[in-house]
């Protein structure tokens, strides 16, 4: 793996000639997706489009080209803020049992979608679903950014967890009702691994008996849907190779997931590598029959591996397994950063960690701009991305382009993509960190999600200010793993409930943490500060849940959503009942008690 040169400083404000090559790209992006995109059955028949086609119809006949300023001014005037009611009607046309070819071609963009990404579903909602088309210029997804995913060029191999599940396949038909197209509904990641590597749903068969070139896994294991067994299947192959140089996995908490499954299955899985045999686990039948032949016993490493020992409470343990170990890559910023201190106990002090990237289930927002800081990213060009100012008026007047934004301010991110979203509001809300002073893109820091908290009294608290309040109380608690909230309404009024995992024992001043989470939140909510409400219901209340109950969380979801490994996440605040009483159930100890709880 070459060394890489140090990313370059961000320059606060854009020089003249960078302003004009960032308008002049953006722009020239813009008028290419607008061109693409301008006749297809969305922009066509949604109503939110009709002052679009009439901005363009004004400008000349059907079928006369359109000068490019005028498409440029008919987007900026006529079309509004998108959100994913508008889309939903046509995508769900995709979804009618008989699809038919004349029905969803050219649906949002040229032609039929490659896959269709679903996202996590996070908050407990449904989920949503975003048709992905395979474009001329490459995939509509970075998977694979080498600034984040390195892969090894000394001889080394990678363990790179990634699942090429699906959750079901739409067969697109002829009207005579022959078989057109196979799209595969699927988490963004997964589809797009597929597409940028044409593993096309009926290759699977061949793709079964392969093994990808210095991966440690088989591409097998890839096929796995229980999360515990699919996680330390590659654990188990990577444990069996002493020259691992690099971990990728989509989230942070994948990586904690994976070595907390393999501090379980220690003995098993030394027993495994040491015999060839893998272990009858969960889920694996199907594709046991071509992970045997690639895995032959390895009694010496076996014994090396025995006398390091299970020594996960020693920092850097995970560098004794594999001494060669150079970067540990995943997502690890906003609210999933509680989990860095655990991946840096693991790691020690020598491997890198690095972020996948501003990944999202509707586009890639940005790529890795300094592989040592975990939250600071690259806006990428292949679509628009464009900002509303979270000051202002929630509409199209807020929006402002690449080139209009300053360093320091924060906005929402918006979306026009080759994919057919149109000002789409993406809710999540970054910060400008500066420009890159190579070609001027924006250099972002991710915040939060847009209108995403817990209100208390007439009091929103934001997804950062809940994070960062519960973060401030790791003097108290010790170093917080994961977190969630819950409206506590075991005595009334009502209060703010943390569900907290913690990393070791907790602090002796762990009492202390709810008056800490408190007063943080008044510092950064002036209206908590100030209201009476809240002062009434008494500091927020802090419930310690049992090591592993985030993980097992991500279990759950998965098993019950037949979803893929590794895209799902615990939400700030859980508001579903089912899933809040199981987390109840997690709960070990609860500190600073009050009287009548």
């Amino acid at each position: 793996m070459a060394p890489r040169r140090r990313a370059p400083e961000p320059i606060t404000v854009l020089t003249p000639e960078l302003f004009d090559r960032l308008k002049e790209r953006t722009e020239g992006t813009l008028v290419n997706l607008i061109k693409q995109n301008k006749d297809t059955r969305y922009a066509c028949e949604s109503p939110a489009f009709s002052c679009f086609r009439s901005a363009l119809s004004a400008h000349g006949h059907p079928g006369d080209e359109v000068q490019d300023d005028m498409l440029l001014e008919s987007y900026r005037t006529s079309i509004p803020l998108t959100t994913y009611d508008s889309y939903e009607p046509f995508v769900n046309k995709f979804f009618d049992p008989n699809c038919k070819e004349s029905d969803v071609k050219d649906m949002f963009s040229p032609g039929l979608p490659y896959f269709i990404a679903t996202s996590s579903a996070t908050a407990g909602k449904t989920a949503k679903f975003f048709p992905k088309y395979r474009h001329a210029e490459g995939g509509s997804y970075k998977s694979v950014d080498s600034n984040a995913n390195p892969t090894s060029d000394t001889g080394g191999k990678n363990c790179i967890v990634y699942s090429l599940n699906y959750q079901q396949l739409i067969d697109v038909q002829n009207e005579d009702g022959d078989a057109v197209k196979k799209i595969p509904v699927t988490i963004m990641s997964a589809g797009s691994i597929r597409m940028q590597n044409n593993i096309d749903v009926e290759k699977d068969p061949h793709i079964l008996h392969l093994t990808a070139p210095r991966a440690s896994s088989p591409m097998a294991v890839c096929f796995i849907r229980h999360y515990r067994s699919f996680l330390l299947m590659h654990v188990l192959f990577a444990l069996a190779e002493p020259k691992l140089e690099n971990i990728t996995t989509l989230f942070g908490t994948v990586f904690v997931d994976m070595l907390r499954y393999m501090e379980e299955e220690w003995d098993a899985l030394l027993d495994s590598i040491e015999t060839g045999k893998i272990p009858d686990w969960e889920g694996i039948n199907h594709v046991l029959h071509y992970l045997e032949p690639k895995f032959p016993p390895r009694p010496e490493r076996a014994a090396y591996l025995r006398t390091i020992g299970k020594a996960n409470q020693e920092v850097g343990w995970i560098v004794r397994i594999w001494p060669t170990l150079k970067v540990v890559v995943g997502i690890a910023s906003g609210v999933f950063s509680a989990v860095i201190p655990k991946m840096r106990h693991y790691l020690g002090p020598d491997v890198q960690m690095r972020s996948l990237g501003f990944t999202a289930s509707e586009a890639y927002i940005g790529t890795v701009y300094d592989p040592s800081n975990l939250n600071l990213f690259k806006v990428a060009s292949d679509d628009v991305i464009e900002y509303l100012d979270v000051l202002k008026e929630e509409n199209t007047e807020g929006v402002m382009s690449a080139w209009q934004v300053e360093s320091g301010q924060r906005y929402e991110i918006v979306l026009t993509t080759r994919d057919g979203l149109w000002k789409y509001r993406m809710g999540d809300v970054i910060e400008i960190a500066g420009f890159d002073p190579e070609d001027g893109a924006p250099i972002v820091r991710y915040v939060e999600r847009r209108n995403v908290g817990l209100r208390l009294g007439r009091a929103l608290a934001s997804e950062k200010q809940l994070a960062d309040a519960i973060f401030a109380a790791q003097d108290a608690l010790g170093p917080i793993i994961e977190f969630t909230v819950v409206v506590d309404d075991r005595v009334m009024p009502p209060r703010l409930g943390y569900l907290v995992e913690v990393q070791g024992e907790l602090g002796p001043d762990a009492d202390e943490a709810p008056a800490q989470v408190l007063l943080n939140l008044g510092m950064s909510n002036v209206n908590i500060k100030d209201s009476v409400e809240i002062r009434a219901m008494g500091p927020p209340t802090v419930r310690i849940v049992r090591p592993g109950t985030f993980r097992d969380y991500r279990q759950r979801k998965i098993e019950a959503t037949g979803g893929s490994a590794g895209q799902t996440k615990v939400p700030v605040v859980i508001w579903d009942t089912a899933t809040q009483e199981w987390m109840f159930e997690q709960v070990e100890r609860e500190v600073g008690i009050l009287h009548g709880f």
